[in-house]
């Protein structure tokens, strides 16, 4: 349930994990049609930094997906295209200590570039947004909860 006092800011500065990319352009997940119109319309400014984009370059190829490697090399481009690269600077050390290490770049991401939200559907990131360390800096929220905000600030 999100706070009913968070209202989304004009253009608002977003991290996506791995999982939301995938499920916004691999899967193109029905429930997320809002969401992918506005980033496409660019209501957001996207953030990632290398490593975030290299995971995803890494998740495309897995056999499960079965994604050829061209559609992998154009999702991957075209991501790449609407992100602005966040420098990754020295490990901060005021946020909390996610168990999966590969979360943790999604925070930091989040966090060194400014970000208004960051979105996942991982309960350990949800988790770590609820962190006193964390949640005066950012709002982290799964895409569906984007979605009931986006329609709410309408």
């Amino acid at each position: 349930m999100l706070p009913n006092s968070f209202v989304l800011p004009d253009r608002p500065r977003v991290v996506l994990d791995t999982n939301t990319v995938l499920a916004l352009w691999l899967f193109e997940d029905p429930g997320l049609v809002r969401l992918r119109a506005a980033l496409a319309a660019g209501r957001f400014c996207l953030l990632a930094r290398e490593d975030c984009l290299e995971e995803l370059r890494r998740v495309l190829a897995y056999p499960q997906f079965k994604v050829e490697p061209e559609r992998q090399a154009v999702l991957l481009a075209e991501y790449r295209a609407r992100v602005e690269c966040v420098a990754a600077t020295e490990a901060i050390q005021a946020l909390p200590a996610c168990r999966d290490s590969d979360d943790q770049k999604f925070l930091e991401a989040a966090v060194q570039g400014r970000a208004d939200l960051l979105v996942s559907r991982d309960k350990a990131v949800l988790r770590a947004g609820r962190h006193r360390l964390l949640r005066e800096r950012l709002r982290v929220m799964t895409p569906e909860q984007l979605e009931q905000l986006m329609r709410q600030n309408i």
